[in-house]
C-alpha cells in the first residue's frame, strides 16, 4: 500500500520512532467485531451462542472480535436482532459517552446505525434517542438497523445540523458526532480510501468538523456532554478541532477518558488557551490494538442541569383506531399505550419528550406500530422486533436447526396446523417477524428487503 507522502510526514511527527510499526500494521488483516445487543441478550448468552467469537473488546464489554470463517450476517441471529456488526475501533464513541437512563440523546452524524443502535441498548427503552444523517439513503439504512435491534424509543432525521439547532435548543443531555473525516483509520479496512483520501484530505473536512461542533453546542443542555469522534489519526482534525473549540467556547471542560486499562492511547499534549490538555482525549492505534483506528474527545458544558419539562403533546384524532385495539386485544398479552399519531395510514407511537418536527426531514418519527386500514391493521416488522416471545398469543418457535426457520427467512410460506390470525414467529425465544395463519398454511410477512439469500 503506498501511502500519500505528506500523509507520512505528519503522522511521524506523532509516532515518531513508531511510524515503522504503523506500517507493517497496515499489512494484518483487517479487524473484524460485533457487539450484543443488550436489549435482547446478554454478552455471555451471546457467546455461547454464537460459534467463531474470540476475545472481547476492551474497549466495549458488550463487544467481540470474531474469526474471518465466520460470516455474522448469514447467522439466523443476525436476523432476530441480538448483535450488531461493528468494526471493534468504531465501538470506542457509544462506550465512553455516560449514557443514563432517561437521558435524550442525539447520534448527529448516525448511519449506518452502529452507534445508535448502541446507545438505544444503553439506554434501556427510556428517554429518547434521535438520530440523523443528512443523506437520506443512507437515513434509510440507519433506520433499518434501529427497528431491526428492536428500539422504541428513537426518531429517525435527514436533516442538516442547522435546521435541528432551529428544532432543538438546549435540548440534549448527551450528543454524540461521529464526524465525517479523511478516513485514516480505513487504510487498512478499504484501500480505496487512500484515492478518497488524496481527493479529499484533512482540509476538506475541517470546516465540517467544526460546523458540526457549533452547531452541537447550541442543541447541548447545560450539563450536558458532546463526543466528538472521527476515524482519523492527524491532529488538525482532532485534536486542533478540540482546541479551537474549546478556546471560543469557555462554557466547556474536557473530560478525561480511561485509557491504559482499556488499551485506549491517550491524545496529544496539547494545550488549550486555558491550559486544557487535550492529553485527555482518547485514541486506538492500529500497531497498538486489535481495531483499525479512532479518536475520541468528551466536552462538558459546565451549568448546572436544568429541569426538564416534556411538551404538551396535542392529541390527535386517529382513524379506524379501533382496528388497532382489536389486533392487540385477539394477538397480544401486552397494552401499547402511549402518544400516538397517524400520518397516512401509519400508526407511531411518539418517544417521551419528542418536540413538533414540522419542517424537519423526518424518516421515522417514533415506534413503527403498523398500518391502519380501511377495515383492518397491519402489524409492522419494528413491532415484532420489539415484542419477546411471551408477548404474543399466537407463536411458533424455531430452533437454529429447523429447515422452516431458513425457508422463512427466505420469503416462503409455511404449512402448520395453528389458529388462524397473526402470528409471531421466533428464534427459540427471540422474535424475527410476523405470519398470518389461514386454513393450516402461514403467509408470510417478512419484509422483502431483510430477506435471506
Amino acid at each position: 500500500m503506498i501511502l500519500p507522502p505528506d500523509y507520512l510526514k505528519h503522522l511521524e511527527s506523532i509516532l515518531k520512532e513508531e511510524i515503522s510499526s504503523y506500517q507493517l500494521s497496515l499489512k494484518d488483516k483487517k479487524a473484524l467485531g460485533l457487539r450484543a445487543n443488550t436489549l435482547k441478550i446478554s454478552p455471555e448468552r451471546l457467546s455461547d451462542i454464537l460459534e467463531g467469537l474470540e476475545e472481547p473488546v476492551k474497549w466495549c464489554k458488550e463487544g467481540f472480535y470474531y474469526d474471518e470463517e465466520f460470516k455474522p450476517g448469514k447467522s439466523p441471529y443476525y436476523h432476530a436482532g441480538l448483535f450488531y456488526i461493528q468494526e471493534p475501533s468504531a465501538m470506542l464513541p457509544a462506550s465512553v459517552i455516560p449514557i443514563e437512563e432517561n437521558d435524550k440523546v442525539l447520534d448527529l452524524c448516525a448511519a449506518p446505525g452502529g452507534k445508535s443502535t448502541y446507545i438505544g441498548s444503553r439506554l434501556k427503552g427510556t428517554g429518547l434517542l434521535v438520530s440523523n444523517d443528512i443523506s437520506p439513503s443512507r437515513a434509510k439504512i440507519l433506520l433499518k438497523n434501529i427497528e431491526l435491534a428492536g428500539i422504541k424509543n428513537a426518531c429517525v432525521l435527514s436533516e442538516a445540523p442547522e435546521k435541528l439547532s432551529l428544532k432543538f435548543p438546549q435540548f440534549f443531555d448527551k450528543i454524540l458526532i461521529d464526524a465525517p473525516c479523511s478516513g485514516e483509520g480505513m487504510f487498512r479496512k478499504d484501500e480505496n480510501a487512500v484515492n478518497s483520501y488524496i481527493e479529499k484530505g484533512p482540509e476538506y473536512y475541517i470546516p465540517i468538523q467544526k460546523n458540526l461542533l457549533l452547531e452541537a453546542s447550541k442543541m447541548l443542555r447545560p450539563g450536558g456532554i458532546i463526543a466528538y469522534s472521527t476515524c482519523t489519526f492527524n491532529i488538525m482534525e482532532n485534536e486542533l478541532i478540540i482546541k479551537d473549540f474549546l478556546d471560543n467556547n469557555l462554557s466547556f471542560s474536557i473530560m478525561p477518558i480511561d485509557h491504559e486499562d482499556y488499551g485506549i492511547s491517550k491524545g496529544m499534549a496539547i494545550l488549550s488557551e486555558n491550559a486544557q490538555s487535550l492529553s485527555a482525549c482518547g485514541r486506538i492505534w492500529p500497531q497498538r490494538q486489535k481495531g483499525e483506528g479512532h479518536f475520541i474527545a468528551l466536552l462538558k458544558h459546565n451549568g448546572e442541569k436544568m429541569p426538564y419539562e416534556a411538551p404538551p403533546f396535542k392529541e390527535n384524532k386517529i382513524k379506524n383506531i379501533e382496528y388497532f385495539h382489536d389486533f392487540c386485544r385477539n394477538n397480544l398479552n401486552i397494552k401499547l399505550e402511549g402518544n400516538m399519531v397517524q400520518h397516512e395510514s401509519s400508526l407511531m407511537m411518539l418517544p417521551y419528550g419528542i418536540t413538533d418536527l414540522k419542517g424537519i426531514r423526518t424518516v421515522r418519527s417514533g415506534f413503527y406500530l403498523g398500518d391502519l386500514k380501511e377495515k383492518r391493521f397491519e402489524p409492522s416488522h419494528a413491532l415484532a422486533m420489539a415484542l419477546n416471545k411471551n408477548n404474543a398469543k399466537n407463536i411458533v418457535s424455531f430452533t437454529e436447526t429447523d429447515e422452516a426457520l431458513y425457508r422463512y427467512l427466505k420469503g416462503e410460506s409455511l404449512h402448520m396446523d395453528i389458529k388462524d390470525g397473526y402470528v409471531l414467529l421466533c428464534l427459540n425465544e427471540w422474535p424475527i417477524g410476523w405470519g398470518k395463519a389461514s386454513n393450516g398454511q402461514i403467509k408470510n410477512k417478512y419484509p422483502k428487503g431483510l430477506m435471506m439469500n
